[in-house]
């Protein structure tokens, strides 16, 4: 279960930058501001996504000191 969550945690993480990327590229392009606006909403969505895989591993899986 723990490698389960390390590896969602991980392509949550992979799909934060890859979209921060492709959106980053569409601004220093000139590209449309609506495409920008919405793969800056769609990070902040797999933000919060890889947030709270975080917060559940170390609910579920810290160790308590």
């Amino acid at each position: 279960m723990e490698t389960l969550f390390n590896i969602a945690i991980a392509l949550a993480l992979l799909f934060v930058v890859i979209v921060l990327g492709m959106g980053l590229w569409n601004m220093l392009k000139g590209g449309p501001g609506n495409t920008s606006q919405r793969l800056m909403r769609l990070r902040v969505i797999g933000q919060a996504i890889a947030l709270v895989l975080l917060l559940g591993a170390l609910f579920l899986f810290g160790r308590g000191g």
